[in-house]
């Protein structure tokens, strides 16, 4: 485990990252608001289960071998876009019903997997924690491999924290749609532009040095 200094300064750090406007803000938020906050908690849950896997990746060291790999970054960011797009097409195609059917269809499993996956295939988001963890590690302590670990598994238990609160918040702009009889198609619409905004992004991305 990490001395108390740098486990502080993690923990703050990590608050900070996580209050910037960001992909899985954007995906937690986008889900809420189109399906209510069971969506945005089971975003929240997928994003949390690929940080634990990038974490698992990292303290292995699998992360840079799959890095090391000069093509691995391409690709895994054409397959991300490509998949976020896919994602915005079903949301535009989906046929037109009340909000409360559309909550329905999109089930809590669905997107609990689509977030994870989503996650996975975005290349920044290994590499962030190839980069951000290290810089916490206190040498002599303890091994490496178990500090890592550790300081992964909190990073994700403070961002399920966050985004089940986030996805709870934009839950409640969902219900006042709903009340306020807005246009039914609102929630898939958002979410469709949410999500090729994402894959512009993700193409957009230069290869790390």
């Amino acid at each position: 485990m990490p001395d108390t200094t740098n486990l502080y300064l993690f923990i703050v750090a990590a608050l900070l990252l996580l209050i910037v406007p960001g992909p899985n803000m954007a995906i937690v938020s986008s889900h809420a608001v189109a399906h209510g906050w069971r969506a945005g908690l089971a975003a929240a849950l997928g994003i949390t289960l690929a940080d634990v896997l990038m974490t698992i990746m990292v303290s292995a060291g699998l992360g840079a071998l799959v890095m090391s790999w000069a093509p691995a970054f391409d690709l895994l960011r054409w397959a991300g876009a490509g998949y976020l797009m896919w994602l915005a097409w079903q949301a535009l195609k989906a046929p037109s019903t009340d909000t409360q059917s559309q909550a329905t269809q999109a089930s809590m499993r669905k997107i609990f997997a689509q977030s994870t996956l989503n996650s996975l295939l975005n290349p920044k988001a290994l590499l962030f924690f190839m980069v951000f963890l290290p810089q916490f590690v206190t040498v002599g302590t303890s091994s490496v491999t178990s500090q890592l670990m550790f300081l992964g598994l909190l990073l994700a238990l403070i961002a399920l924290i966050f985004h089940a609160l986030l996805g709870f918040c934009a839950g409640q702009l969902h219900m006042r749609l709903r009340e306020g009889m807005i246009s039914k198609r609102l929630g898939a619409y958002s979410f469709a532009a949410v999500m090729t905004v994402l894959a512009a992004r993700l193409l957009l991305l230069n290869r790390p040095l």
